[in-house]
C-alpha cells in the first residue's frame, strides 16, 4: 500500500512511517517543517533501510496538496499535520483554527479528486471535554473542550464524520490519543519541539540534559492522589503501530471507526518525574506552579474496544517510555540540527 503520512517528520509522524516502512508499505511524506525538520527523514531511512518519497508544502495550499495526490497516486491517508499546543492554543485560537481545520479540509478535498477513500486521522482524548468519570470510553459525548486545539480537533471530527455520512464509500479511522512520549529504540528518532517545550517529558528530558534549570509543574491542588494533574501516558511505538492496525481495519471498508488509544493506566506528573529520575539515575528538580489555564485534572483512556476491534495494545510502560526518551535526548541534547 501507498500512504501519505501528513506531518510525517513530526514526533508521531515519524514513528509511524518507521512502522509503515518495516512493514512493507510505501511512504509519502508532506510537510512544511514548521514544526520539525528534514533531517528526520535520513534518520527514517537510516532505521528502515528504506527511502521516503518527500514533499516540502504547506497542505492548507489546496492546488499544491491535490498536485502531489495526482502524482503520486496514494491508496490512503494518515493525517497528523497540525497544530498541538495546548497553552499556545489559547493565546493563538486564530491561528489554530486557520492552520488545523484548512489542512485537513485541503487533504479530504484532494483524496475526493483523486479517489483516496481511506483515511486515518490524528485526533486526541481532548475531544471529551472534562468528563464526569474515568475511565474514557468511546462512547462518552464529546464537546466542553477547554482550549482551542481541543476543539479544532472536536471541530474535524464532525467535519469528517459529516464527508462520511454523504460518502457511504469513504472509510475514516479516528483515533483519539491521550499522551504519547517516548521514543524509538534506536534513540535516532523521538520528540524535539521547537522553542520551550509545552508538554511535560520534553521539558523533564531537556531538564535532564541540563538545557533547563527545573521543571514547573502546574498545579498541586487537583483532585489526584498526589494533586497534580493525572494522563494516560503511551509509548509512541505503540501508538505508530496502532495506525498500521487501523490501516488493515479501513482495507476491508468499514465506514466510520472511533477508537481511543492509551494503555487505560493514569500517572500523576509527580509520578512522570519519579519514573524519569529512575530512567536518567538523578533527580529532576522542579516547582509547583499555579494551574494552567485549558487544563483538566486527570485524563486516562478505556482502550478495550481497539483491543477487540483492532488487536491492539500497549505494550509498553512508564519506566521504558522514560528510558527511551532520555536516550534519545542524551543521543540530541540540542536537537536534529546540533547532535
Amino acid at each position: 500500500m501507498k500512504v501519505l503520512v501528513s506531518g510525517g517528520t513530526g514526533f508521531i509522524g515519524s514513528h509511524t512511517m518507521v512502522e509503515l516502512l518495516n512493514a512493507g508499505h510505501e511512504v509519502v511524506c508532506v510537510d512544511d517543517y514548521s514544526n520539525s525538520t528534514p533531517l528526520v527523514l535520513g534518520e527514517v531511512e537510516k532505521i528502515t533501510g528504506k527511502k521516503v518519497i518527500a514533499y516540502k508544502e504547506n497542505l492548507c495550499d489546496k492546488a499544491k496538496t491535490l498536485a502531489i495526490f495526482q502524482k503520486e497516486k496514494v491508496d490512503a491517508v494518515i493525517h497528523f499535520a497540525g497544530l498541538k499546543a495546548v497553552g499556545e492554543s489559547v493565546h493563538k485560537p486564530i491561528m489554530y483554527y486557520d492552520v488545523n481545520i484548512n489542512s485537513v479540509i485541503s487533504v479530504v478535498e484532494a483524496m475526493s479528486k483523486t479517489g483516496v477513500k481511506n483515511l486515518v486521522f490524528s485526533s486526541s482524548a481532548t475531544v471529551y471535554g472534562t468528563p464526569e468519570s474515568m475511565p474514557i470510553n468511546e462512547n462518552f459525548p464529546t464537546g466542553g473542550t477547554t482550549n482551542p486545539y481541543g476543539t479544532t480537533k472536536l471541530f474535524i471530527e464532525k467535519i469528517l464524520m459529516d464527508y462520511c455520512h454523504v460518502n457511504k464509500d469513504f472509510n475514516l479511522a479516528l483515533l483519539r490519543y491521550f499522551n504519547p512520549i517516548g521514543a524509538h529504540e534506536s534513540g535516532l528518532i523521538g520528540e524535539v519541539p521547537n522553542g520551550i517545550p509545552n508538554n511535560l517529558v520534553p521539558y523533564i528530558a531537556q531538564v535532564a540534559v541540563g538545557q533547563r534549570d527545573k521543571l514547573s509543574v502546574f498545579g498541586d491542588d487537583y483532585n489526584t492522589h498526589d494533586g497534580t494533574g493525572v494522563r494516560d501516558y503511551i509509548h509512541v511505538v505503540d501508538l505508530a503501530k496502532g495506525h498500521l492496525l487501523a490501516l488493515k481495519k479501513l482495507e476491508a471498508n468499514c465506514g466510520l471507526v472511533v477508537y481511543n488509544l492509551g494503555t487505560g493506566i493514569g500517572y500523576s506528573v509527580l509520578d512522570v518525574i519519579h519514573a524519569y529520575e529512575k530512567a536518567c539515575g538523578f533527580s529532576i528538580p522542579y516547582e509547583i506552579c499555579k494551574r494552567r489555564e485549558g487544563d483538566i485534572g486527570e485524563c486516562y483512556a478505556d482502550p478495550k474496544k481497539a483491543l477487540e476491534e483492532l488487536g491492539w495494545k500497549a505494550e509498553f510502560g512508564i519506566e521504558s517510555m522514560c528510558e527511551s526518551s532520555y536516550k534519545f535526548q542524551e543521543m540530541h541534547p540540542n536537537g536534529f540540527e546540533k547532535k
